[in-house]
């Protein structure tokens, strides 16, 4: 038997977890401990006393996010087995033993079936992010784990978890916990970018974007390209990789295009002249740019955060795009993206074509996008699908 908390929900309100959905909602909750500290790891049962799983207790309107539905302790053998089933499935997807990528997400919070919990793994040294306290509470576990799973090919853990835990959390520093790393140099399909996990956005680098920045690639040879919002310039250094013309990146951050200049030099000296970077608002400059460009990639931080915020954000992917549409060449390719969870695909499809109607250009989708297979969407959990794009041809 476990000596966790128990809560009790109400009737009827099991099915989401029967269902395997991994968050239980404050509403649905009958009964519980009135001492629960934020973080506990709690049982949950069914109004008729069902044994149901085990999960993080936290105040809020997600008040129980749910790691387990099997009656067992979240001890070491537990955490080694989940790390262990999330290596297994980036081993069958050939990144584990990759010799041209070696950077790829290990564990993609509920799509790996732990709420709360995103390990980015970076050529030899793993970057943490805990999104919940109880997870945080596991960080060593998680740390050994890694170690037990990865052996000689793990140098170092990295903690990350400051800036994506609640903010009255306040004795949570970012810092190494295990090793030494060796190096902050990955590749990714042969290009080669410096990985600032202490300092840079999410953990460092957007993962997310591997496969889509590869076809991007394909797209670029021989071409003019614009990459706005570039942060470290991932779809730059892929298109000039595969061989384009020129390539502008653009971003407001003079940090980000520092590390692009940086990351642009490590891959070829010879792309130096073929590449410029601009700091600069995008959404003003997109609006000043001559129809000279044959590929565009526009790939926005988050419009919207939560559903309050989506019609506004809306707006704005639409604005953005509709400028795009008509700045860019005739027969110009066209990469746009949306990470905002709370704008589904469909909404964003909409978003874009209300975009080509205003701009008066023809367009055709030639590729859906959404994020790789090492950010997997659990089946049971399909809120773990936010990246969605669109290529469009734009005549």
């Amino acid at each position: 038997m476990l000596d966790y908390p128990k809560i009790i929900l109400a009737k009827n309100k099991e099915i989401s977890i029967l269902r395997k959905h991994h968050w239980i909602f404050s509403g649905a909750i009958a009964t519980r401990d009135t001492d629960l500290k934020n973080g506990q790891l709690v049982q949950i049962f069914s109004a008729k006393e069902v044994f149901l799983g085990i999960g993080h207790f936290q105040n809020g309107s997600i008040m129980v996010r749910t790691i387990s539905f099997e009656e067992q302790p979240i001890d070491g053998v537990f955490w080694k087995k989940k790390i262990q089933s999330a290596f297994e499935v980036r081993r069958s997807i050939g990144l584990t033993d990759s010799e041209e990528t070696n950077v790829y997400r290990l564990i993609h919070g509920e799509g790996d079936g732990l709420p709360g919990l995103i390990i980015d793994f970076y050529n030899g040294t793993a970057v943490i992010q805990a999104h919940s306290i109880g997870m945080h509470q596991h960080v060593e576990e998680i740390s050994q784990a890694l170690q037990e799973v990865y052996g000689e090919s793990l140098n170092a853990v990295y903690d990350k978890s400051a800036e994506t835990l609640p903010k009255n959390i306040s004795d949570v520093e970012n810092k190494l916990i295990y090793g030494e790393p060796k190096t902050n140099l990955v590749k990714e399909y042969g290009c080669v970018y410096e990985i600032d996990w202490e300092k840079g956005q999410k953990t460092g680098f957007f993962v997310d974007q591997r496969e889509n920045r590869h076809l991007f690639g394909k797209y670029s040879a021989g071409k003019k390209v614009l990459n706005t919002f570039c942060y470290s310039g991932g779809f730059s250094v892929s298109a000039l990789k595969a061989g384009a013309k020129e390539v502008h990146s653009i971003d407001i951050s003079a940090k980000a295009i520092e590390l692009t200049d940086k990351n642009v030099a490590l891959n070829a000296a010879e792309f130096q002249g073929k590449h410029q970077s601009i700091v600069a608002d995008v959404v003003k400059y997109i609006k000043e740019i001559e129809q000279d460009y044959d590929v565009i990639v526009l790939d926005p931080p988050a419009f919207a955060k939560n559903i309050k915020s989506r019609h506004n954000a809306v707006q704005g992917y639409k604005r953005l795009n509709a400028e795009a549409f008509k700045h860019i060449k005739s027969g110009g390719i066209l990469f746009t993206f949306s990470c905002s969870q709370v704008v589904d695909k469909q909404l964003f499809a909409n978003t874009i074509t209300a975009a080509a109607l205003e701009s008066g250009r023809n367009i055709r989708i030639l590729h859906y996008l959404s994020q790789p297979s090492d950010h997997p969407i659990n089946i049971f959990h399909q809120e773990t699908e936010y990246l969605k794009g669109l290529v469009v041809y734009v005549e």
